[in-house]
């Protein structure tokens, strides 16, 4: 599975990237919301993990640009700011969630449940 992480914290970044390569997934990685909708129009992928809150816009805003795109990556939300209003709107758009901080098993189920979804 290709997979692109969008999220400003280099740590999240690192552990996501080997984590992710660790269960045999290409993975890409950028540090904001313009170089991963960048990337998102330049190559296909096929899951998008995406932080809410970064400094250059947020993460609903590339969540919104996937529309003009000629495919539809499925999302992982990933991020501690996560509200029952914004997880009842990701849910009802097959966007699923991975609150931070988290660990590998939940990352794993996470991860399971959007594959299979």
């Amino acid at each position: 599975m290709k997979i692109l992480i969008v999220d400003d914290e280099q740590l999240v970044r690192w552990f996501l990237d080997r984590a992710l390569k660790k269960g045999g997934h290409e993975v890409s990685s950028v540090s904001n919301i313009n170089d991963g909708a960048a990337r998102l129009s330049a190559e296909h992928f096929d899951l998008l993990f995406v932080d809410l809150r970064m400094p250059e816009g947020s993460g609903t805003e590339l969540i919104k640009k996937l529309e003009g795109l000629p495919y539809r990556p499925k999302v992982i939300v990933c991020s501690a700011y996560i509200t029952s209003e914004l997880e009842e709107e990701f849910r009802t758009n097959d966007i699923c969630i991975l609150k931070k901080p988290f660990k590998l098993d939940e990352l794993n189920s996470v991860l399971g449940a959007c594959i299979s979804a």
